[in-house]
């Protein structure tokens, strides 16, 4: 026991004597004048210049790649949303002209192929956003408008001529929209 007591003195002992080296050793003041190096200093303000452009270049093309990876990442959204969307909405309004042209009754495709048109229409203007250029964001909203445009004449049972005049502005509208895109990637 009497060991055990003697080493808990001796570690105390130990800590209070480092304690000590290190106060005493940091209070120390060093005599002198400090002075610049005026023949190094030059030198060293270019090397900080240098650094300086070199670390805003690199921070400028790593913020334009950036918002790059950004742009193409929302022009692949909204391109394959409309082609996907688009593609469904169209089978559909054709199989209304398929059973109109039959003289077949249209009830039973007038409905798929509005909710088919209007979903396109929600899912490209969804995949809409600010990374996208103001020419494909309108193309885009032009092909949306279009698509709600022909589920409205499929509603309200527009004459012919009306209905025919809309999936040509639809038709219009998503082939331009698609050659943005191709042009995009």
């Amino acid at each position: 026991m009497a060991s055990l007591n003697a080493r808990r003195v001796a570690r105390v002992c130990g800590c209070i004597a480092a304690l000590l080296m290190a106060i005493l050793g940091c209070t120390s003041v060093t005599e002198g004048t400090a002075t610049p190096d005026t023949k190094v200093a030059p030198a060293y303000r270019s090397s900080v210049s240098v650094s300086l452009s070199a670390s805003s270049a690199t921070s400028s093309i790593r913020e334009s790649q950036r918002q790059q990876s950004l742009t193409t990442k929302a022009i692949r959204s909204s391109c394959e949303t409309l082609a996907t969307t688009s593609k469904d909405a169209i089978d559909k309004v054709n199989a209304f002209v398929s059973a109109f042209n039959a003289g077949r009754s249209t009830g039973p495709t007038e409905g798929p192929a509005i909710e088919a048109l209007n979903d396109s229409a929600s899912s490209v203007t969804g995949s809409l956003s600010d990374a996208l250029s103001r020419e494909m964001r309108d193309a885009l909203n032009a092909y949306a408008d279009a698509a709600l445009a022909v589920a409205n004449a499929i509603g309200t049972h527009a004459p012919t001529g009306e209905f025919n005049r809309r999936v040509d502005q639809l038709n219009d509208t998503k082939t331009k929209a698609l050659k943005m895109c191709m042009a995009s990637f």
